[in-house]
């Protein structure tokens, strides 16, 4: 629900001037109130009116909560989990039809939601914001008192992770904790928590004295409370059962996949256990493909890079190269580029270790070291494939850069990622392989550099004046920024008190030209190559960096953490 979004109603109703909506978005977002609160404070509405207006825009029936008590029967037809996640308090039901009352009264997508997750016909009133909050939290609990109620039942000592080498493995009371109704339902919870926080990672990680479970959001690692010490195997055996995994063997690494829907949603999770001195470490990577936006146009590129890669990845032949660190996004650009160009008169092959998203018309094949099937070996058979296009998951030596480039050289698009700092250090690097210069010459096209850095809340952001101190480690002055704005996240509810809220992209692409291409040949150093191709244009990740501050999409730490 957007502060904003809200006084336009009020606006439209003339209960508002403009110039008053913006003094009311201005304190919601300085002083970290809600909305609906600075309106009501500043007598311009109270409970009954603003449900109306919103009941008005909806097309919907406004409903005063304050002295409304949901009996027990109502609330039954929501599971608390579903409550809690759409924000979705039931009013009445009759017959197949529930009337529900949203926390955001305009999030349409918690409606679909709730009917295809219930089953039945969903009609929305609307009710007071925080009034539905408070409901919610009463009837419902929070997840932190959900949690409480499941580890209050999970009594008895449990079982020690730190078991002695002459001690035996009791497989069945390991196997039987594990499928106990409270660690399955505490796992559970524990899963629909990170996929709600937008996780891309889960880690359990058993240590001397104490079990940490924590999530990775945006990059940033946050601990959730940690649970008792003796759930450490049964919650580790539980993952590993849901992955397939073997319970017994606690000494080797073992990698599976879980496959669930969560929240309505298809989520893959890819599981990695490791043996440390405590106990097995677990992490688990999260796919949720509906999060993943494979549409090179939302990828937030600068126009002059965007109209580059549109020409490359139409080219008959050639190499391009994403490069960056564990990540940075590479694997969604190159998909992006991949979507773009699948068509029915082209045939795309991927090799990936592993394949993380299935895109309809494409033929992907994972990795399998184990067995040889390596990225060299599957490139080579691709090429008995009839294929216009390859991509190749990463280059990690001479024999697979060797084919990629003869498969550029004998007309096929060739896509890969490397793993170098910058655009220009893939040209190095693949000298460092040896590769003969003239073969990268003739067969690059472009390296795209590319970072992931975190966006700020737009429900926090807050405008200030760096310090010299803080412009210097830009490489800034105060004369170089003129008047232009600088924003922080002060923190809130919705980016859970960090000042950040998702992420985007900055990039840098080099260009070969037929000047970079000689200097390839000659080859120059990185560092020539680099002052050359500035010369010619490109920009930096640092400058685009700069453009996303300016734009006040992100902060001057993020940018000078990345770059």
């Amino acid at each position: 629900m957007d502060a904003r979004h809200i006084t336009d109603l009020f606006v439209e109703r003339g209960l508002l001037t403009a110039e008053q909506a913006s003094e009311c978005v201005q304190a919601s977002l300085l002083e970290g109130r809600s909305i609906e609160q600075v309106l009501i404070d500043a007598g311009i509405a109270d409970e009954s009116s603003y449900e109306q207006v919103v009941a008005d825009s909806l097309g919907a029936e406004a409903y005063n909560l304050s002295q409304f008590q949901p009996d027990a029967s109502t609330l039954s037809l929501i599971p608390s989990g579903l409550a809690r996640l759409h924000g979705a308090l039931p009013i009445a039901a009759s017959g197949n039809t529930l009337f529900v009352a949203l926390a955001d009264p305009f999030n349409a997508r918690a409606l679909e939601d709730l009917r295809f997750g219930l089953g039945r016909e969903v009609v929305q009133v609307v009710g007071f914001p925080p009034a539905v909050r408070r409901l919610i939290h009463e009837h419902y609990g929070s997840e932190d008192s959900n949690i409480s109620e499941i580890l209050s039942q999970l009594g008895g000592e449990g079982i020690d992770v730190r078991e002695g080498p002459d001690e035996q493995f009791n497989l069945q009371a390991v196997t039987a904790e594990a499928n106990a109704a409270p660690v399955v339902r505490y796992v559970d919870l524990i899963l629909d928590k990170a996929i709600a926080a937008r996780a891309s990672d889960i880690h359990f990680e058993p240590f001397e004295t104490e079990f940490k479970i924590r999530y990775r959001v945006d990059g940033a690692l946050y601990e959730m409370d940690p649970p008792p010490f003796k759930l450490a195997l049964p919650v580790i055996s539980r993952v590993k059962v849901m992955s397939n995994l073997n319970i017994a063997e606690r000494r080797l690494p073992q990698d599976g996949r879980i496959q669930r829907v969560i929240n309505g949603r298809q989520v893959d999770l890819r599981v990695s256990t490791l043996p440390t001195a405590f106990g097995e470490s677990v992490v688990l990577r999260v796919l949720d493909r509906s999060s993943v936006n494979l549409n090179l146009e939302t990828l937030g590129m600068p126009d002059d890079i965007m109209a580059h890669i549109l020409e490359v990845i139409e080219k008959p032949n050639g190499i391009f190269i994403v490069t960056g660190p564990t990540g940075s996004g590479k694997t969604t650009t190159l998909y992006s580029c991949l979507r773009k160009i699948n068509t029915i008169d082209s045939k795309l092959l991927t090799a990936e270790d592993p394949v993380e998203y299935e895109i309809d018309g494409i033929i992907q094949v994972p990795i399998n070291d184990s067995i040889g099937l390596t990225f060299s070996r599957v490139l080579r058979a691709f090429l008995r494939q009839d294929p216009d296009r390859i991509l190749v998951g990463e280059t990690r030596d001479a024999e697979t850069a060797q084919i990629a480039i003869q498969a550029s050289l004998t007309g096929h698009l060739v896509f890969t990622t490397l793993h170098t700092n910058d655009s220009t250090g893939a040209v190095t690097r693949l000298m460092d392989m040896g590769i003969e210069p003239f073969l990268i010459s003739a067969s690059l096209e472009c390296v795209l550099a590319q970072r992931l850095i975190r966006k700020i809340c737009t429900a926090c952001r807050t405008s200030y004046e760096p310090t010299p101190q803080v412009l210097a480690s830009l490489g800034l002055s105060i004369h170089d920024i003129g008047d232009k704005d600088f924003y922080y996240g002060k923190g809130c509810e919705a980016c859970n008190f960090t000042g950040y809220k998702g992420r985007k992209g900055i990039y840098e692409l080099l260009k070969i030209s037929d000047p970079i291409r000689e200097m390839i040949n000659d080859r120059a150093p990185g560092v020539l190559i680099r002052q050359k191709a500035i010369e010619l244009g490109m920009t930096t990740l640092r400058e685009d960096g700069l453009r996303s501050i300016y734009e006040g999409l992100t902060t001057i730490e993020e940018v000078v953490k990345y770059t």
